[in-house]
């Protein structure tokens, strides 16, 4: 199953990345995803599964296409079935100023796989594999700072820290700055952070902070095949939120702790993540006359296999592009 998901979810993000990254610098931030969606659904319709929305664009009513529950795939009798999280367009203001970091993501799995998280905030520590089982997001920071650097044989001041550009951080920046490790303020892309502080020679260390519970859910399948961990607690922001969590079955307990293998636990999971701009992990799309190159993160957790998938895409074989190593 996973061989099966891991070659067509590529594609999937492939083809998202291509759609979203014609945006790029225009300014159009709500046409980039609306073009990284479409293209995201189109494609997940051609394969042969039975797959289901668990983590989307929204409710039905909210969201034109990739709503939460939206029945996708080319459904037949006896195929597998699957649960899908997919953030079509991480990162959508920084395509529309021509910034970096911006992915296309996706993640799947066995029914049941993927914890069908609400539309809301999640409090994050995320670590990479050296330092996962050693860190406790209920600790101050500068002990889990202290525990990130025992775990990596480094200085706090060695470390660096990415924690999203907002308000709401303001006390978390301080408590970060007093530790006198370095801190990488990001505008958007939290998601692709995470994946970063579990790759080596990216120089992030750890993510902290709160952001969107369906990418902490991404963010879960991604660490778990790098074996790297997530720490969460849910963060509502009104009773609205509360509600809808424990409709879709989510405790909506504040003081729970969501590990990794809570947010997803399943055993066949699939990550795939394609760059749309020039970012630290992925390259950015290239479009050469007659076509396009990719380059994506494939990430499987049984198989125990991480690829980076650098792909030519030729739309015109009148005028192919020439490849070059």
């Amino acid at each position: 199953m996973e061989q099966l998901l891991a070659l067509e979810m590529v594609r999937v993000t492939e083809a998202a990345a291509i759609a979203s990254a014609r945006y790029m610098g225009r300014g159009d931030r709500d046409g980039a995803d609306a073009a990284a969606t479409e293209a995201m659904r189109r494609t997940l319709d051609e394969v042969e599964m039975h797959g289901t929305i668990v983590i989307g664009e929204g409710e039905r009513d909210e969201a034109p296409m990739l709503w939460i529950g939206e029945p996708v795939g080319e459904r037949r009798p006896g195929q597998i079935e699957v649960d899908i999280a997919v953030d079509p367009l991480e990162g959508t203001n920084l395509v529309a100023m021509g910034l970096a970091n911006a992915v296309t993501v996706l993640a799947a799995s066995e029914r049941g796989g993927l914890l069908n998280a609400p539309d809301t905030y999640l409090e994050k520590l995320c670590v990479g594999p050296g330092v996962a089982g050693k860190v406790d997001i209920r600790q101050p920071v500068a002990d889990n700072l202290a525990a990130v650097a025992g775990a990596l044989g480094r200085r706090v001041t060695d470390l660096t820290v990415v924690v999203l550009d907002r308000p709401r951080h303001e006390q978390l920046i301080e408590d970060v700055r007093a530790t006198g490790a370095r801190i990488k303020l990001i505008s958007d892309g939290d998601l692709s952070a995470a994946i970063s502080c579990a790759v080596s020679g990216t120089g992030v260390h750890a993510v902290m902070g709160i952001g969107g519970a369906p990418e902490g859910v991404l963010t879960a399948a991604a660490l778990r095949c790098l074996g790297g961990e997530i720490q969460a607690r849910f963060r509502f922001r009104n009773d609205d939120e509360r509600a809808r969590a424990e409709r879709m079955g989510t405790s909506a307990d504040e003081q729970r702790v969501y590990g990794t293998t809570d947010l997803a636990p399943g055993e066949n999971l699939v990550f795939s993540a394609t760059g749309v701009t020039e970012g630290d992990l992925l390259q950015g799309v290239r479009f050469f006359g007659g076509g396009a190159r990719t380059h994506s993160l494939v990430m499987s957790y049984q198989s125990k296999q991480v690829r980076f998938v650098d792909t030519v895409h030729m739309f015109d074989r009148e005028r192919p592009p020439s490849v070059r190593l």
